[in-house]
């Protein structure tokens, strides 16, 4: 006799797929939850910086080195090429206006010196002796003119008593004409003498004034050369100080060769490098300061120098009040330059979070102080101490500052 026999509910089959279908439905709600929630990290307290976001004075400032140097420098040149024969000061002394630093030896302008000299004593030579023999010549012609005037009167009297005679009839008319002519003669020989002495003493006069011109011309030509020979030794411009003196016993330097320089004591002016970034926002007048042994000296743009090298260009600042007593050339000042004018701004105090987060975000602390999260800010000018906040925070908030580098992509830090 057949029995009926009851299916089971339950067999194995059926509980493992139930429990494959549980698992998978287990494993997304779970990958869903760890997606959907926030990533956190427990951070010590002790080992982050927490800053306060404050309102106040702002000022953009940004931090130089400026090299201490004299206001002015005048750079020595060679003049004249040669061989350094003597040296008579050595380098870092103080010099006064025209002291001799060295001498250059240079045979060719010596010898060049001793001909034109030559020259020159020629030509006054062979002038004075044309002097003389015009002088000659006129005292000549002066003789000369003596006698024509002498002769003219003779003849002008015996020809005035002839005439007188033969119209008396004592004489006759051969004697009369005779005397005429000679009378006629001596006027005709008065009048080309005169011709020629003139002549002559224009001539002479041209002649001298040529002579006067070129020996005048030879005579510069010669103190020119002296000049030359003279540059040979050289010579402080200005009072100050002998520094970067390049010049050896027997060593050779060209014409237009760099000797060294001299550095006016009358005051120093700071040159600053600066990166080419501000080029546009720097300018003449603009201030700046530093702090040398716990007091505060202040500076002012003078000049700008435009050229870029290496990404930075350079600018001199003088000082505009007090000036350090102990300041010496060549010392590295750091100098606070100014970009703008105090103003009231929102701002962060500056720490290594921006290294990672650029300024885009930070994390901000939560009313209970207890938890930081992430949250998106926008940072504007910086000085040395502060960021200043454009949007995003408000005073009395308080961040983490401190570096984020181990932070990774967490969205919150839970502060132990």
């Amino acid at each position: 006799m057949d029995r009926v026999i009851e299916r089971k509910k339950w067999n194995s089959k059926r509980l493992l797929t139930i429990g494959g279908i549980t698992a998978l439905v287990g494993l997304v709600a779970g990958s869903v939850m760890l997606t959907s929630g926030k990533s956190k990290l427990n951070v010590d307290t002790e080992r982050i910086t927490v800053s306060n976001v404050t309102k106040g004075s702002f000022q953009e400032i940004i931090p130089l080195n400026g090299i201490v140097m004299p206001v002015t420098t005048i750079y020595l040149d060679a003049v004249e090429g040669g061989r350094v024969e003597k040296l008579f000061v050595e380098d870092g002394a103080t010099m006064k206006k025209g002291q001799p630093i060295l001498k250059l030896a240079n045979t060719d302008l010596e010898l060049s010196l001793a001909n034109e000299e030559t020259a020159v004593f020629n030509v006054l030579t062979q002038m004075q002796i044309s002097h003389d023999n015009a002088r000659q010549n006129t005292i000549s012609k002066l003789n000369q003119m003596a006698e024509v005037e002498s002769s003219l009167k003779e003849a002008e009297r015996v020809f005035k008593l002839n005439k007188k005679l033969y119209d008396q009839k004592a004489i006759g008319l051969q004697e009369y004409q005779k005397s005429e002519n000679d009378y006629n003669y001596a006027v005709r020989r008065k009048r080309l003498t005169t011709q020629i002495l003139n002549q002559d003493s224009t001539a002479m006069n041209q002649q001298t004034q040529q002579s006067k011109e070129s020996y005048a011309h030879m005579k510069s030509t010669l103190e020119l050369m002296r000049k030359k020979v003279g540059d040979l030794i050289v010579r402080a411009p200005v009072d100050g100080q002998l520094t970067s003196l390049d010049a050896e016993i027997g060593q050779s330097k060209q014409k237009g060769g760099r000797l060294g320089q001299i550095d006016v004591l009358s005051g120093f002016k700071v040159r600053v490098d600066v990166d080419e970034h501000y080029i546009t926002r720097v300018f003449n007048g603009q201030t700046g300061d530093f702090t040398l042994g716990n007091k505060t000296y202040n500076l002012k743009i003078k000049k700008v120098y435009t050229q870029v090298a290496n990404g930075r260009f350079q600018v001199d600042m003088q000082f505009t009040g007090a000036m350090p007593k102990d300041i010496r050339r060549g010392q590295s000042l750091q100098i606070r330059l100014a970009l703008s004018d105090e103003t009231q701004a929102v701002m962060v105090p500056k720490g290594g979070f921006y290294t990672q987060t650029g300024g885009n975000w930070i994390f901000k602390l939560s009313e209970d102080g207890k938890t930081a999260y992430k949250v998106d800010v926008q940072l504007g000018r910086q000085n040395p101490d502060y960021y200043e906040v454009m949007q995003g925070l408000k005073a009395g908030d308080k961040v983490v500052t401190s570096s984020y580098e181990n932070y990774g992509d967490m969205q919150e830090l839970v502060l132990k």
